[in-house]
Parts: structure tokens; sequence; C-alpha cells
């Protein structure tokens, strides 16, 4: 892969890592709601609420972690390469998810 291809990904990853630090949904996924609903309707809604901060949190967390080891893979010089199968990594795979360790064809039987 070339110098300016490396770097366009490296400025994408920052990008995407400084992008989900801003949001501070990847925290304790603790709640500051500050009285309990007494209403049915209004406990379900909450719990739903809290159910779907806490999958946001995991999910934006997961991210966070693929993303710094993409940059830990460019400062090692092994971006863009499969970490299966050592092949490169398809240039519209990493266009589409910059921070996959693997290639499609590797990545495919463990969908």
């Amino acid at each position: 892969m070339r110098d300016d291809e490396v770097r366009k990904y490296k400025r994408l990853l920052i990008a995407r890592r400084d992008e989900l630090l801003k949001h501070g949904s990847i925290g304790s996924g603790v709640s500051h709601t500050v009285s309990e609903p007494t209403d049915v309707s209004d406990q379900a809604k909450t719990a739903q609420e809290t159910e779907l901060t806490e999958r946001l949190r995991q999910t934006n967390s997961h991210l966070l972690r693929a993303t710094e080891e993409a940059l830990e893979r460019i400062k090692r010089g092994t971006f863009g390469v499969c970490a299966d199968c050592g092949r490169p990594i398809g240039r519209l795979r990493l266009q589409a998810v910059p921070w996959t360790r693997l290639c499609l064809n590797c990545k495919e039987p463990r969908a």
C-alpha cells in the first residue's frame, strides 16, 4: 500500500476515534436517572432505553478498540494485511471498514 493511502486511512481512523471519544457514550453505562418512573409503561420504556444505551456503549467500545488496533497496525507497518492469511485486504473492504483486520475471504466463514 502506498504511503499516501496509509496516511489517508490514518486520518480517517483518528477522526473516527475522536468522534467516538467525543460522544462520551463509551463510559461506564451508569444511568443518571433522578428517580424511577412509577407508571408501568414508563418503567418499560426506561428499561428499553437503558438496554439500548448499553448496547450502543458496547458497540462504540468495540469500534474504538478496533480503531485503536488499526492505528497500531499502521505504526507497525501491517495495516491492510489480513491477520489470518497474510494477503492484502482489498481496497473496497478497507474503504468500507478501515479498522478491519481480515480480508473478505477470511471474514466470510466467521459471519
